[in-house]
This record gives structure tokens, C-alpha cells and sequence, in this order.
């Protein structure tokens, strides 16, 4: 008899302990699965900018690598061409150096240039056009200061130019020969537009 009543007693302690084991887990079951918010880590490269990581905002225009090369090997035989002629004409010290500048830097651009175009398989013109050959016809006929004037302007349009141009092959370039000489060379060319620009200053101010 004492058996029995022992038994009951410990088979109802132990469903006992059994429901409460049950009920606190059910109790903390939903904490353990309860998630935050999802916050964006601040160093995420689109973080506090939602159109950081758009595609459409990201994509570079890309350029036409033979155009580029016509181009710029045109561009580069009238820089000699005409360097020349400041070297010759200008009546300002200033401007003689820079026209000489002009003939060895794009001098030896155009060389490289060739050479790139080669391994690439792109044809390079071997003479300037009408519009380059025209303006080189148009700066002869000048001398002494209106010589400077003309020179300087038209360098000053020209290196703008060339910057944009060589900028955007060295970003948006398909040719990997000719993106790097574009790359290689920009720094060159923001050289003469600074150089350029102070002529362009010192020029005006000395007129003044």
C-alpha cells in the first residue's frame, strides 16, 4: 500500500516537472526566434545612398577605339606641325618654348601611338586632313604677336579637347593597348593645358 501511494507521488512529480519543462521552453521558444531589423552596415559601399549600387548609375559611355585613334594621331601630327611654327614665329619667349614642347612631347606620342595601333590592327592616318591643314595654312601667315594670340587660343581649344577625348578612352576604351596609351598619356596633356592656360594669363596681363 505504501508502495503504490509512493508511486503515484512520483509519477505525478515527474509529470509535473514534465509540463513545466514543457512550458518554459514554449515560453522562450518566440524570444530565441525573434529577429531584428536588418540595418545597412554604414562601410557598404551603397550605404546612406541608395543609387551608389544602381547599375545604370555605375556604367562608363564607351568609346570607339578606332575613331580615338584617328583622331588623336591626326591631332597629334598638327600639334608638331604647329609647335613648330611657334617655335619659329612667335615673337614670345614663352610661346617658342612651348611650341618646341609641343613638337618633342606629341612627337613622341605619335610613335608610340603608331606602335600601339599596329599590335592592335588599327590603321593610323600617315597625314593630316583638310580641317588640320587648313588651320596650320591659316597660323602661317601670322607672325609676332598676332601669331601668340592665334597659337594660344587655338591651344587652349585644342588641349580641352584632347583632355575630354583622352579621358574618356582611358575609362571607356574597349582595346586594352590603346586604353592604357591614353591613360599614359593624359597626364601629359593636363601638363600643357595648365602650361597653356598660366601663357594664356601671363599674355593678357602683360597686354594690359
Amino acid at each position: 500500500m505504501r508502495r503504490t501511494i509512493g508511486n503515484s507521488l512520483l509519477a505525478g512529480a515527474l509529470s509535473m516537472l514534465s509540463l513545466g519543462g514543457t512550458t518554459a521552453f514554449s515560453q522562450q521558444t518566440p524570444a530565441t526566434q525573434t529577429q531584428r531589423p536588418t540595418v545597412p552596415d554604414a562601410s557598404s559601399p551603397g550605404a546612406g545612398n541608395p543609387g551608389l549600387n544602381n547599375p545604370d548609375t555605375m556604367t562608363t559611355k564607351k568609346t570607339d577605339d578606332k575613331k580615338f585613334v584617328k583622331e588623336a594621331a591626326i591631332g597629334g601630327l598638327a600639334e608638331v606641325e604647329l609647335g613648330k611654327l611657334a617655335a619659329q614665329k612667335a615673337s614670345s619667349e614663352d610661346v617658342k618654348q612651348f611650341g618646341q614642347k609641343m613638337v618633342d612631347d606629341h612627337g613622341k606620342a605619335n610613335d608610340q601611338l603608331k606602335e600601339i595601333a599596329t599590335k592592335s590592327s588599327i590603321d593610323v592616318p600617315a597625314a593630316l586632313d583638310s580641317k588640320h591643314q587648313a588651320k596650320i595654312d591659316k597660323l602661317s601667315k601670322l607672325s609676332g604677336a598676332d601669331f601668340d594670340k592665334a597659337y594660344i587660343k587655338d591651344q587652349l581649344k585644342d588641349h580641352q579637347k584632347d583632355v575630354a577625348a583622352f579621358q574618356s578612352e582611358a575609362q571607356g576604351g574597349s582595346d586594352p593597348n590603346v586604353k592604357q596609351f591614353a591613360a599614359a598619356t593624359l597626364p601629359t596633356l593636363q601638363e600643357h593645358l595648365s602650361m597653356i592656360k598660366d601663357i594664356d594669363k601671363k599674355t593678357k596681363e602683360g597686354g594690359k
